[in-house]
Parts: C-alpha cells; sequence; structure tokens
C-alpha cells in the first residue's frame, strides 16, 4: 500500500491511553502478517497439538483438544503466538491464540505477526467483532459461508506506537483472563447442577434416590404412576389479549419476541392455545429432546404445543424430571414417527407413561433446589454478557469503526 494511502486511512481512535495522541495509519493485514502455509507431518504431533475447525470454541472462547487425528500426510503448522481463525462460518467467532505447537485443519488460518506488530495486539484485534464483521461482508457460500483470502489479507489494521499496543494488549487480556474465569464459574454451576439431577432423581432401574433431603429418608421409594394422573391436557384456545410464547431447550418458555429468529405468528389468536401460569407447555414434535417449560405468566403458545395442567403436582420438578436423559429416552420411546425429525409425543401417548413420583413436599423441595441454582446459572450468564459487552465497547473505542477506515 502506497504512504498516499495510507495516510488517507489515518484515522484516530475515540479512546486513547495517557500520553497517546494522533492520527492512527492503517496497514492491511498482509503487510504486518503472513498467512502461515509451511507443512508438519502428521505423526509428529499427539491429538491434543491437532486444531480443526471443530475443537475451536465458539465466541473467541479458545480451543478444546480433539479426540484423534485425521487421516492426512500432513498438517499446517503453528507455534506459540500464532492466531489460528477458523475460515468456515465466521461469524461463529472461532479465533483463538495459540500458546502451544501443533498442525490445523485446511479450513483453519494460520496468522503469524511480522516484526513490525505485537502478536498479541494482533491477536487482540482478530479476536474482535471488528474482524468478524469485515470478515462476513464479503464471505461466500449460504449455509457454509467461508471467508475470502483475499480480502482477509485487506483487512486494515491500526498500526500504533509499540508502547500503545502493548498496553491495549494488556488491557483486554485482562478483561479476557477475567471472562474466562467467571466462564469457568459458569461450567462449575453447571456441573453442579448436572450432578444433583443424577442424584437428587432415582437411577434408571431404582425407586430411590441416591440424595435425599433429610425429613424425606425414611419415607421409602417413589411410587410409578401412569403420567395423565399428574396432568390434564388443556385446550383452552388463544386470547388476543395474551403475549406469544415459544419454548426453547435451555430456558423453557420464554417470549418469542425475545427470540433471535423469524417466527410466522397465525393470523388467528384463537388457533393458538392458551396457557395459564405454572401450566407446563411442551413441542410435540421437540419433547424427545426436552423442549417444554413452565408458563410464568398467562400466555399463548402454537397449536403444535400440548399444554398439560398439574393436578396436585409440583409443576417445576416435573419440569426437571421431563428432561433427564433416562426419561428422555422413554419420551421417544413413546414419540411417534419414523425418523427422529417426524417423531411427535401426542398427550394420549404421553399420558400412558410411567413416572416415579415422591410426595408433594419432596417435589417441592426438589423444585427449590434446582429452581435455585438455575437462577444462579442465569445471574452468572448475565455478568458474562455485561463483561463482554464492555469488552466490545472498550474496542469500538480503542480501535478505528470499520466503516471510518473504508471511507
Amino acid at each position: 500500500m502506497s504512504e498516499q494511502n495510507n495516510e488517507k486511512r489515518a484515522l484516530a481512535p475515540r479512546l486513547r491511553f495517557s500520553g497517546f495522541e494522533g492520527k492512527v495509519p492503517t496497514l492491511p493485514l498482509s503487510a504486518i502478517a503472513d498467512l502461515v502455509s509451511e507443512k508438519i507431518g502428521i505423526d509428529q504431533l499427539t491429538s491434543k497439538q491437532y486444531v480443526s475447525t471443530e475443537n475451536l470454541l465458539p465466541d473467541f472462547g479458545g480451543m478444546s483438544p480433539i479426540g484423534k487425528l485425521p487421516s492426512v500426510s500432513s498438517v499446517t503448522c503453528f507455534r506459540p503466538k500464532d492466531i489460528l481463525v477458523s475460515n468456515i462460518r465466521p461469524y461463529l467467532k472461532k479465533v483463538w491464540q495459540s500458546n502451544i505447537y501443533g498442525g490445523v485443519s485446511n479450513d483453519v488460518l494460520v496468522v503469524r505477526s511480522k516484526d513490525n506488530i505485537s502478536a498479541d495486539y494482533l491477536a487482540a484485534i482478530l479476536r474482535s467483532d471488528l474482524f468478524i464483521d469485515y470478515v462476513m461482508r464479503s464471505a461466500k457460500g449460504v449455509k457454509m459461508p467461508r471467508g475470502e483470502i483475499s480480502m482477509i489479507q485487506e483487512f486494515p489494521v491500526p498500526c500504533i506506537h509499540e508502547d500503545e499496543q502493548r498496553k491495549i494488549a494488556d488491557c483486554l487480556s485482562s478483561l479476557d483472563d477475567l471472562i474466562a474465569a467467571e466462564t469457568q464459574k459458569l461450567v462449575a454451576l453447571k456441573i453442579h447442577k448436572n450432578g444433583l439431577m443424577q442424584n437428587l432423581f432415582p437411577r434408571e432401574g431404582e425407586s430411590s434416590p441416591r440424595l435425599r433431603f433429610r425429613e424425606f429418608r425414611k419415607t421409602g421409594g417413589w411410587a410409578k404412576v401412569a403420567a395423565g394422573q399428574f396432568f390434564l391436557n388443556k385446550t383452552e384456545r388463544g386470547n388476543s389479549s395474551l403475549p406469544i410464547y415459544s419454548v426453547t431447550m435451555t430456558d423453557g418458555l420464554v417470549p418469542r419476541a425475545l427470540l433471535d429468529r423469524r417466527i410466522d405468528d397465525i393470523a388467528e389468536s384463537s388457533a393458538n392455545k392458551t396457557v395459564r401460569k405454572g401450566n407446563i407447555a411442551y413441542n410435540m414434535m421437540r419433547m424427545w429432546q426436552g423442549a417444554l417449560g413452565v408458563a410464568p405468566e398467562d400466555c399463548m403458545v402454537s397449536p403444535a404445543y400440548v399444554v398439560l395442567e398439574p393436578q396436585g403436582v409440583n409443576a417445576f420438578f416435573f419440569y426437571f424430571l421431563l428432561k433427564l436423559p433416562q426419561t428422555l429416552q422413554v419420551l421417544t420411546a413413546h414419540s411417534r414417527g419414523l425418523t427422529e425429525d417426524r417423531l411427535r409425543l401426542y398427550y394420549e401417548d404421553f399420558a400412558k407413561i410411567p413416572l416415579l413420583c415422591p410426595s408433594l413436599p419432596e417435589q417441592e423441595r426438589i423444585a427449590a433446589c434446582l429452581t435455585a441454582i438455575d437462577r444462579l446459572i442465569t445471574a452468572q450468564g448475565h455478568k458474562i454478557d455485561r463483561l463482554k459487552a464492555h469488552k466490545k465497547g472498550l474496542m469500538q473505542r480503542l480501535f478505528p469503526a470499520l466503516d471510518e477506515v473504508a471511507a
């Protein structure tokens, strides 16, 4: 790039560290980093040294070691400080700065900084929405978009003084460390919940759980009762004054307006179903995967859902019970359809399923315990989201916006 073009692309970031001022020139990525093409024999690597698009984690989450090596003779090599970029579906934000030696699959780019820029500073830029948005602008393909290599090499990198590079890299690295620590806490909470779930409910072939609250330890085994005795099938028509909810796999019933996906509404509200607060609604076509939730308020759902009205039982207890792996196997067995994508669990089939159930007081204790952990998990997730939003805001001010760079 000529000096004249460099001058045209000289911009002043909105946020600077003390002692630094003035406009910042930009250079294309190809001028300050190489795309590594050097190969290494696969027989020189262990499975922990191999990186593909599969084991690069989304949202700049790092890398998880893969189980086995591919059946190829050689792969592109990388070394510590190199930046690995998954070039399939760039919007997944699979970018990682390596701390080991290893090799990558064909769809992972290895970016190695040159002497005129800090590797940590470059990694901070490439692990940002600024870079991902740029790559997606020229990505080709619909189902599996890929970044255009020639355009990636033209990505404009702000070239600041090495002292400022270090300050920015240290600042963003400390935020990354904090996000990683909080993410580990979230993982620990989820592991703790899974452990409780395995022990607060009877295991397959058993009638009593391994872990019980003190007041229920001498109350004997749980009773096996058909689900139809616990729940009635409600078919109340929808009401236009009620909000529309949808079932998610992880968060239960949530307002449809909050979902980041397009769903065609049914023209007539009366074609939907009303769900009363405390009822359970499940998606007939996804119940075998655990697509159910407890209504937090009166609402409407799709007619493809089944609405269950509890009969003297705790709805939240059954929400957790019906999500257990062993329960999902039973739900799958009672669903109708030739293939998984066509399986449907109708109420008449659900009603026949035998479920183990303790007394109502024990149901309530179990439900309260697991619901409290879910609240902690949700709060921790929000904390991480706020940290990520803070980092994104910082980066938007520390680096010129993409439309400004391109101007």
